[in-house]
């Protein structure tokens, strides 16, 4: 009996292992290719859920459904127009056929070493076979000059013919040609990095600080222009402000002494003594002008103001 016992709880752990080593689970994100003695068998797994193989003689290799990465390595590269520069570039790609993917490049790091000659190789091609400016920018649009008063568009770029956008797509093209036989499918790539080599870059920096400078010296001179423009209207300005006060203040003074002759005109006609006292007064005023407190003064007695004079003295 005890006999009996001990060979049922062999056989239940030998079940029990049989049953764990033939049953595998596939999650949404995994498919699974199934090889018997390192051969594929059957066709993948791609459905989630629980799944059986045969123990011991088959084995279940999990990849990955999801999107997976790619980063290139930092190349120098000479475009169309002799410019040497550093691209750096990225990718997206996933197992598009996880059988075909097992048979050629068995995993996911068989798969970059394999992506590096590929995407490396056709990025080299693209940018030989292009100018720079094709590669920096997308479309033709106008660019405005952010540091000119009228915010003007710059006339010295370039016109492009395809743009960065459509060289990445065709570099993607032309990749998954290849990449298909693979079971690798290419999503996408783009340029993370468009540098100068630092023997280039020395020269670009110094035409940058030149244009810098002629840029500050417009500015300068227009600024120039427009204060001189400024203080000339001010000038004007000033010019016909004082003009006009000059008018208007000589208006008043004309208008003033026509009331003040015809005032003293009429005192003057008015008696014989009022006419006396009004030469009397206009002699005064006229010596008063002409005369300092130490000047001497000779007046003969013929003269008009000795009579006045003499006339008011006997009074």
């Amino acid at each position: 009996m005890k006999g009996k016992s001990t060979f049922l709880a062999i056989a239940l752990i030998i079940l029990a292992i049989v049953v764990f080593s033939s049953a595998y689970t596939v999650n949404e994100a995994e498919q699974v290719v199934i090889t018997q003695f390192g051969k594929p068998v059957g066709k993948p797994v791609t459905t989630a859920g629980l799944h059986f193989k045969i123990p011991i003689i088959q084995k279940a290799h999990f990849f990955d459904k999801r999107a997976l990465e790619w980063d290139g390595y930092p190349t120098q590269v000479p475009t169309k127009d002799k410019r040497f520069v550093w691209v750096d570039t990225y990718a997206r790609w996933k197992i598009s056929d996880p059988l075909l993917f097992f048979q050629r490049v068995r995993n996911e790091r068989g798969a970059q070493s394999r992506l590096d000659d590929i995407l490396d190789g056709q990025t080299r091609n693209a940018i030989a076979d292009h100018k720079l400016v094709e590669l920096i920018r997308s479309t033709n649009r106008s660019i405005k000059d952010s540091e000119s008063f009228d915010n003007s568009p710059v006339e010295t770029l370039p016109k492009i013919k395809y743009g960065r956008k459509w060289i990445t797509r065709a570099i993607v093209t032309a990749a998954n040609k290849r990449t298909e036989k693979l079971g690798i499918k290419l999503l996408d790539l783009q340029f993370k990095r468009i540098n100068y080599v630092e023997s280039v870059r020395k020269t670009i920096f110094k035409r940058m600080i030149t244009e810098r400078k002629r840029k500050a010296d417009k500015f300068r001179s227009e600024g120039a222009g427009e204060a001189a423009k400024i203080l000339g209207n001010k000038e004007r300005e000033l010019k016909k402000i004082n003009s006009e006060a000059y008018k208007i203040a000589q208006q008043i003074k004309g208008e003033a002494d026509a009331k003040a002759t015809l005032i003293y005109a009429k005192a003057y006609n008015r008696n014989a003594d009022s006419r006396r006292f009004y030469k009397f007064l206009k002699t005064m005023e006229t010596y008063k002008k002409s005369i300092s407190k130490n000047d001497w003064i000779i007046l003969s007695t013929d003269s008009d103001i000795y009579k006045l004079i003499g006339k008011q003295s006997e009074k």
